[in-house]
């Protein structure tokens, strides 16, 4: 994947506040595990590395359905790059699953 591409799939991510940004480290949770997939790639083709891929918890959709919650940290040791500014801009601290707002 293209540097350019990833980028623009990480700030639609922050933008969903699917990602959040932690110090040098990126968090990413998701119900999909393709988009694991997706993350991992974006986070290699930038140049940072994926550290650690956990399962949150569960959550319910509905009435009778659970469905998986995935949570991965990525590092990326870029301190002035644009996608760290765009999160200050546009992203939140906490993603969309967590359970405090």
């Amino acid at each position: 994947m293209l540097p350019p591409v990833a980028c623009q799939k990480m700030k639609a991510w922050i933008r969903s506040r699917h990602l959040i940004c932690s110090g040098n480290f990126f968090i990413f949770e998701t119900l999909d595990c393709s988009a694991l997939e997706r993350f991992e790639k974006c986070i290699t083709s930038l140049g940072g590395t994926l550290i650690a891929v956990e399962i949150k918890g569960k959550i319910w959709m509905g009435a009778h359905r659970q469905v998986i919650l995935y949570q991965a940290k990525a590092s990326l040791h870029l301190p002035h790059h644009e996608l760290k500014q765009y999160w200050l801009k546009y992203g939140s601290f906490y993603t969309r699953f967590d359970q405090r707002i």
